[in-house]
């Protein structure tokens, strides 16, 4: 009991200070920001580590950072990014709080990396995740029909996957149930859309190598796992952020997911930060994509 409420205390320093790193970068100055994050910090009951499920013996957790309020709520599903070989939830919580200012209940969750199971074990994972989410609606306040998913770079990716790939898919989910698996929308921050490109020719990144190991099939799998597969008709919007100078995933990824949507009139919006990176984004482009993430859910009523 001692661990866990020390690992708890552990856990609302990192959120406190994630605020105050928030207040100094984006609104510096500005009157009433220290009092107003402080109120919006006591609008969320924090549940840490909590287990999704258990596969191979390893357990998977996730954190929920959840609105109080007495009516189901929009919920953001956010995975973090890393190449699909590292990357830490605890480590993502000043990354959730424009989605927490929205007034979105934020489900913040982990998946094997490439040194516990090589693709496709994320998409399973993430998959599973988002049926915990649907199963646990009631519990949590979460809103069934206003499930959004976000996610940067190998999160992009992922969230693309949760999404995009049909119930009817055969994939192996040891969480199975009958439960549809669907979302409201999807943010792609700089994901990667189409993985073979990324493990033979001019573009073969390192991370995506180490991600489908030594597999015989592994060409066939990087197709099983790239969005670029899933596109069809009645999909639920998307919104993708990228810069176009990136030097980690490359900016053609968002422009053929953009291109493929638009071909099959599948709603969605391509915000290109020009001269942009992976991440890393200057203050005025932040604010910029907050606004934009903002004006997109709103379009399609899902904040509250």
């Amino acid at each position: 009991m001692f661990n866990a409420l020390s690992r708890a205390i552990a856990y609302t320093l990192i959120f406190l200070l994630a605020f105050l790193l928030l207040i100094e970068r984006v609104w510096g100055k500005r009157p009433g920001s220290p009092l107003k994050m402080t109120k919006l910090l006591h609008q969320y009951n924090t549940h840490l580590d909590i287990n999704y499920f258990t596969v191979d013996g390893y357990r998977l957790q996730l954190d929920v950072y959840q609105r109080k309020t007495s009516q189901s709520n929009p919920t953001l599903i956010f995975i973090h990014g890393g190449g699909w070989v590292g990357g830490e939830k605890r480590l993502q919580v000043r990354k959730l709080i424009p989605y927490l200012e929205m007034g979105l209940s934020v489900v913040n969750i982990e998946y094997r990396l490439a040194n516990i199971a090589h693709s496709p074990a994320a998409v399973e994972d993430c998959l599973c995740a988002l049926r915990w989410v649907i199963c646990h609606a009631e519990k949590y306040n979460f809103d069934p029909d206003k499930i959004i998913l976000a996610g940067e770079s190998a999160g992009g990716h992922l969230a693309l996957t949760t999404g995009l790939i049909p119930a009817s898919t055969e994939w192996n989910l040891p969480s199975a149930g009958e439960e549809k698996l669907k979302v409201a929308a999807i943010i792609n921050w700089y994901g990667i859309t189409d993985v073979q490109d990324l493990i033979t020719g001019s573009n073969t990144r390192e991370y995506a190598v180490t991600w489908l190991g030594n597999q015989p099939d592994k060409l066939k799998i990087a197709d099983r796992v790239s969005p670029l597969n899933y596109i069809q008709p009645n999909l639920p919007p998307i919104l993708t952020i990228h810069g176009d100078a990136d030097p980690i995933v490359p900016y053609s990824h968002a422009v053929r997911l953009h291109q493929a949507l638009d071909q099959v009139e599948v709603n969605n919006q391509l915000l290109t930060i020009p001269q942009g990176g992976h991440g890393q984004f200057n203050a005025s482009e932040e604010q910029k994509i907050n606004q934009t993430i903002q004006n997109f859910l709103r379009q399609y009523q899902l904040l509250n």
